[in-house]
């Protein structure tokens, strides 16, 4: 969750909404006033499924996704979902499992039907950096975390526990997590002058010079003889 605060914290704008788990609070310490949470699952504000989201495009400044992505098949088309809803400029912050970590090691030796996390499709940090980019999305931060073996036993955790502060100096792309945040750009958009400005540039083309010759103000006039 510390990943999750660090990364919403900074986030601004009028509309955010959380995708999935609504049983923990990712958007807790961001300051965006109206905050909501969309899920099928019993305590979600509004239940909907993330790849039919009953939101306007471009309508959201922040989409929070974890572990959204891993828990649906069609994953790309949640991401695409996530990417209509966002205004240009707005940011998305998704949170994954790592493949390349003991955690991936420990889900390829897991049954399946090992339940959660293990029975979901990890979706590797490059493969999710290829669909963001297809999708016009321009990565702006991120970080793994839990480095520790995923042991149910807390004895067995306390003892590999050294392995967190290790993990982040020594071998950091190899956390269990990633939590990663991205913006979305819109090529080719440019502002429109409004009209009040291209009138007044107008007038002020056709405001009078004044000559060398003559009086401040004044306007030399041709003559047609």
């Amino acid at each position: 969750m510390q990943q999750f605060d660090n990364a919403v914290e900074d986030v601004f704008g009028f509309r955010a909404v959380q995708v999935g788990l609504p049983e923990i609070s990712c958007l807790r310490q961001n300051r965006i006033p109206f905050r909501f949470t969309v899920a099928l699952e019993v305590g979600a504000a509004l239940a909907a499924d993330p790849l039919q989201l009953p939101l306007a495009s471009q309508s959201l400044d922040l989409v929070v996704l974890p572990h959204a992505l891993e828990s649906h098949l069609d994953a790309h088309s949640v991401l695409r979902e996530a990417e209509r809803v966002l205004r240009p400029e707005g940011q998305v912050v998704i949170s994954g499992f790592n493949n390349a970590s003991l955690w991936g090691l420990r889900r390829w030796f897991s049954a399946r039907n090992a339940g959660s996390p293990w029975d979901a499709r990890f979706i590797g940090l490059l493969r999710l950096k290829d669909w963001l980019q297809l999708l016009s999305f321009e990565l702006n931060g991120g970080r793994f975390g839990c480095y520790a073996p995923p042991l149910a036993q807390p004895a067995w955790r306390e003892r590999f526990a050294f392995m967190e502060q290790a993990g982040a100096r020594w071998w950091p792309i190899l956390g269990g997590v990633y939590v990663v945040r991205a913006v979305k750009r819109v090529h080719g958009m440019r502002l429109i002058t409004p009209a009040w400005r291209k009138e007044r540039a107008r007038r002020r083309a056709l405001a009078a010079m004044p000559q060398k010759n003559g009086h401040p103000g004044h306007v030399t006039q041709r003559r047609n003889d």
